[in-house]
């Protein structure tokens, strides 16, 4: 009998079956391709330009009022009410330029605190998207810009200048040890006063400007108490977890009082800044509608909610508008009590 020819099939399943008592082999395992790394696209200029616009907080020009309206104030009294009109603007110019400076500055030196900061951790320098080298560069070309216009206002307003940069460049260093690190951006903020002084009178020396400037000096430190208390309850937890010192920490439960002192001192000096300079009733009128807007911030402030504090905090740039205008319109009419 002729055995007939082994099954096709049976015999290729056969080839991969082990021999009885042999050892199995493993199957053989399908190589997984290697996805090819993904390029990053490149950075733009626009993109570039981007972070620089909020590495200098060009986005939130609260900061440039704040700054500005001191010396505003300045010039309107130093000229009787008819400052030179380009003196103002460089003012403008060079409250931007510092102020934008400024916030570099601070962005470097708390790059190590802001990741930690809800409100900040996406800051360029926190977040890597601009370098500390290249943020210095940034801090060091506006502060030449802003030196090139200082160099056109005389000797005096030049030798402010360098007084004005070293308390502006320090104060996010006081953060770390001075309990109300909010009277120093008061003197760093009210160098403006001086400088505007000297430039619009032509000041050489010191001892040339008025009692009445440093009145207005003290007066802006007493503000900047009053609307920097009411921003640092914003991150007061935050401050007090990594260990940031802030007025609003340091007034503790007392911190709407504190506001609401700072707001009276602030307004008291404001009030002998007008008769020494021999203002009217407009002024006066001003002065008595801002007292209105610090009734409403400490109000605010006294919810302790974040948002209500940013929202007193922010309404300061209203309170530095109101007081300009009393000064502008009262040296148009004149109006005696």
């Amino acid at each position: 009998m002729t055995d007939s020819p082994p099954d096709p099939g049976i015999v290729a399943a056969g080839a991969d079956t082990p021999a009885p008592g042999a050892p199995a082999t493993a199957a053989p395992v399908a190589a997984t391709p290697v996805a090819a790394p993904v390029a990053k696209p490149p950075i733009t200029l626009a993109t570039r330009l981007s972070y620089y616009e909020k590495l200098m907080r060009l986005d939130r020009p609260v900061g440039i009022l704040l700054l500005l309206w001191p010396a505003l104030w300045a010039l309107w009294f130093a000229s009787n009410g008819q400052p030179d009109m380009v003196l103002v603007w460089m003012f403008v110019l060079g409250a931007a330029l510092m102020r934008s400076a400024g916030c570099v500055v601070n962005d470097i030196a708390d790059r190590d605190f802001d990741r930690h900061v809800a409100r900040t951790r996406d800051r360029p320098i926190t977040a890597g998207l601009v370098g500390v080298k290249e943020a210095l560069a940034l801090a060091l070309l506006l502060t030449l810009l802003a030196g090139c216009l200082v160099l056109m206002m005389g000797t005096l307003t030049i030798i402010l200048s360098v007084f004005a940069l070293v308390f502006a460049f320090t104060y996010p260093f006081t953060k770390r040890f001075f309990a109300v690190p909010q009277a120093y951006l008061g003197v760093a903020f009210g160098f403006s006063i001086p400088m505007a002084w000297s430039a619009s009178q032509g000041l050489t020396a010191i001892g040339e400007l008025p009692a009445l400037v440093w009145v207005l000096m003290l007066a802006n430190v007493f503000w900047a108490i009053a609307y920097d208390t009411a921003y640092a309850m914003v991150d007061r937890d935050d401050d007090l977890r990594i260990g940031i010192r802030t007025s609003a920490i340091t007034f503790g439960r007392f911190d709407v009082i504190g506001i609401a002192i700072a707001h009276g001192l602030f307004l008291f000096t404001m009030i002998v800044a007008g008769v020494m300079a021999g203002c009217g009733a407009v002024y006066f009128a001003g002065l008595l509608a801002t007292a209105a807007l610090a009734r409403w911030q400490v109000r605010l402030c006294a919810t302790r909610e974040p948002q209500h504090c940013f929202r007193a905090f922010m309404n300061n740039v209203v309170v530095g508008g109101v007081i300009l205008a009393g000064i502008v319109l009262d040296s148009h009419f004149h109006l005696a009590l």
